[in-house]
C-alpha cells in the first residue's frame, strides 16, 4: 500500500508519497501562500496518487483534540492567512481517506523514533532550531500533546548578561526561541547564521542557550536522547560546544549510564531532513490502522 505525506510548514509545503517502510518514492515542494492558491496544487497532487491514507506534520499551533470541534484546524497562527484554517476537514473532504495529524516538530520526532536514530526508544525529544525554534516531545511511547501541545522554543531560559542583542519573541522577553532562533543570530550580529560559521562567539553564545534549555528539558521530560535538526543545527561546530555546557550546568545532579556518552545523547537528526516527512507517512499508516 502506498501512504500520502504533508509536511505542512510556514515556508513550503512538502507532498510527498511513501510506502510501509517509509521509503520516499516521490516528493515535491509547494510554496506556502494563502489557503486559497496552496491548497489546490496539493490536493491535485495527491489525487493522481494510489493512496490509502494521508499524514499530516504540521506547523501550529494546532487543536489536536478529536473531541474538540476545531480538531485538525491550524488555530492562532501568526501566519494570518491560515488562522483558523480547518487543513484535516480540507484534506478529508477531497481525498475521502483516512487522515493523520500532529504537529510538525512531532512528525519528525516520530519519523525518527521510527526509522532513525531514535529508533526502539519510548521517550525522546525533537527540536528543530531554525527560523523558529519547536520541539516533539514522546514519553512513554506515546507523542505527548496535552492540554495543546508542547511549545519547547518558549520556555523562559533568561537573557545573558553580557548578550548585547535584544529577544525577538513578540511575546516573550527572554524565551528560547527569541534568543536562540536564525533571526536572533542576524539581528545580533548582523548577518546570517550560514554566514557566521568561523565566528566562535557567535556559537560559544548560542551553545549556552541550547545547552540551557537541553538541562531544562532533561530535568523536566527525562528523555532517553535528544535530537536536534533545522537550520542552524547544520553548524555541526555547535554540538561539542552543546554538549560542554549541558554537562557544566547539570553539574552531575542525574547520573545515569545514559548520560555517561553525551555524543550519543545528545545528537543531530539522522534521517538526511526527511525526518518530517517520513514521520508524516508513519502518521498515515497509523491512521490507515485506526
Amino acid at each position: 500500500m502506498m501512504y500520502g505525506a504533508l509536511e505542512a510548514g510556514g515556508t513550503k509545503m512538502v507532498c510527498a508519497v511513501g510506502d510501509e517502510n517509509g521509503r520516499i518514492l516521490e516528493q515535491i515542494s509547494i510554496p506556502t501562500s494563502t489557503p486559497d492558491d496552496t491548497m489546490p496544487k496539493i490536493l491535485d497532487y495527491f489525487k493522481t496518487k494510489d493512496i490509502c491514507a494521508i499524514g499530516i506534520a504540521c506547523f501550529g499551533p494546532i487543536d489536536l483534540d478529536k473531541k474538540s470541534n476545531t480538531y485538525g484546524y491550524i488555530t492562532s497562527t501568526p501566519k494570518t492567512e491560515w488562522k483558523n484554517f480547518n487543513i484535516v476537514g480540507c484534506v478529508r473532504g477531497a481525498l475521502h481517506i483516512p487522515v493523520g495529524f500532529d504537529t510538525d516538530v512531532n512528525g519528525s520526532l516520530l519519523g525518527e523514533i521510527t526509522y532513525g536514530c531514535a529508533k526502539g526508544l519510548t521517550d525522546a525529544i525533537y527540536l528543530t532550531i531554525g527560523t523558529g525554534i519547536g520541539g516533539g516531545v514522546m514519553t512513554n511511547g506515546k507523542l505527548l500533546h496535552g492540554m495543546l501541545h508542547p511549545e519547547l522554543g518558549h520556555i523562559i531560559i533568561g537573557k545573558r548578561a553580557d548578550d548585547k542583542g535584544e529577544c525577538v519573541c513578540p511575546f516573550h522577553d527572554s524565551c528560547f526561541e527569541g534568543l536562540a532562533a536564525g533571526p536572533s543570530i542576524e539581528k545580533r550580529w548582523g548577518r546570517k547564521a550560514k554566514e557566521l560559521s568561523d565566528d566562535p562567539k557567535v556559537w560559544e553564545l548560542e551553545a549556552d542557550y541550547i545547552g540551557t534549555a537541553l538541562v531544562n528539558f532533561c530535568m523536566t521530560l527525562s528523555p532517553q536522547k535528544i535530537i536536534l535538526g533545522g537550520g542552524v543545527m547544520h553548524q555541526m561546530q555547535l554540538f561539542p560546544l552543546i554538549r560542554d555546557v549541558f554537562k557544566k550546568k547539570m553539574a552531575g545532579y542525574i547520573n545515569t549510564k545514559t548520560l555517561e556518552n553525551l555524543e550519543t545523547y545528545i545528537v543531530p537528526a539522522s534521517l538526511n531532513d526527511d525526518q518530517g516527512i517520513m514521520g508524516a507517512i508513519k502518521l498515515a499508516i497509523d491512521a490507515k490502522m485506526e
